[in-house]
């Protein structure tokens, strides 16, 4: 596996196959946790195309897998990157940390997406 980051909070790896590994930990794992699944199972039931599909979530090791949604974007400006976020919320969904890190770009079609749920909200009842 190829490791994308390791921090405190988390650490995220990149399988062979191109799954996502991330393993959370730190304060409040999980409750972070639950959050992203949470959130993550609402965009897909929305239907929201640029976001990582959630192929597994194991509560007891607080660890997810999720489809790949690109690759690190470098460089972004302020508008561009709050479009991008502006767009979520038309799911129900406000990120509550709209950085260029949270920000790849899947060249299969061109598109943006969004990453890291952990801190975001559901707008919708």
């Amino acid at each position: 596996m190829h490791e994308i980051k390791d921090t405190l909070r988390a650490s995220v790896r990149i399988g062979y196959d191109g799954r996502v590994h991330k393993q959370f930990r730190g304060p409040r794992a999980l409750e972070r946790f639950d959050n992203e699944t949470r959130v993550l199972r609402h965009l897909e039931a929305k239907g929201c195309p640029f976001v990582p599909r959630l192929l597994e979530a194991d509560r007891d090791n607080l660890r997810i897998v999720t489809s790949n949604c690109g690759s690190r974007v470098e460089r972004l400006d302020a508008d561009r990157t709050a479009e991008i976020f502006g767009e979520l919320e038309a799911y129900g969904v406000r990120h509550d940390d709209p950085e260029m890190r949270n920000v790849t770009y899947r060249s299969s079609d061109g598109r943006f997406c969004v990453i890291d749920f952990e801190f975001s909200r559901i707008l919708e009842v």
